[in-house]
């Protein structure tokens, strides 16, 4: 349902009517400026869908805390304008995180040794291969089952997630103990000959 924008519509009426808990304030607020929110969401994250997003946080938060909007500083298109802006920066501080997080995850590929055998090393690469296999084996079956997806199927942390049902946060978690794990268990192992100390 469209709602028709009243262009007699004071801010302090329809702060007041939010105030109370009047749903049509809302839907006449939005109807108002709806339009304008987006548009300043979407200069800043570049994102018609990230603009949506920020739009629905900003009116739920006109909606849960309209007591936050002061006429006396300034007016409500004023007001939402600024909150849409700060809340389209977070959008893109966060997408910039995702993706620093993304990066670094990636680069953890070439902490786990080369398992396959080079020509002049053939009797050490089987062996490191075979510690590789083994400290795998031993790791618990979700960080096993994380390892597996990013390293040898190719996925990212995110797609490994969305394969196995767990929120991205888990997935990141489960393959940061696993590589902790593993390099613990892929260190040299201390000369004996040193612990005895000859």
């Amino acid at each position: 349902m469209v709602v028709p924008v009243d262009p007699t519509l004071t801010d302090a009426e329809l702060h007041r009517r939010l105030v109370y808990g009047d749903e049509t304030a809302l839907a006449e607020a939005y109807a108002a400026y709806g339009g304008l929110v987006r548009r300043v969401a979407v200069r800043v994250t570049r994102s018609p869908a990230a603009a949506e997003d920020v739009a629905q946080e900003v009116f739920a938060q006109l909606w849960s805390r309209p007591y936050a909007f002061d006429a006396r500083r300034g007016s409500l298109r004023t007001w939402l304008s600024m909150l849409a802006h700060r809340r389209a920066v977070d959008w893109v501080r966060s997408e910039a995180r995702h993706r620093k997080d993304a990066r670094a995850d990636d680069s953890a590929l070439h902490a786990i040794p080369d398992a396959g055998p080079g020509p002049d090393e053939t009797v050490v690469d089987r062996e490191r291969s075979l510690l590789l296999h083994t400290a795998l084996a031993e790791l618990p079956q979700p960080q096993r089952e994380v390892v597996h997806l990013a390293y040898f199927a190719g996925r990212t942390y995110r797609q490994a997630a969305v394969e196995l049902g767990i929120p991205e946060g888990t997935a990141k978690t489960r393959l940061r103990s696993a590589l902790r794990k593993l390099a613990e268990s892929l260190a040299d192992p201390p000369d004996p000959a040193l612990e005895r100390g000859a």
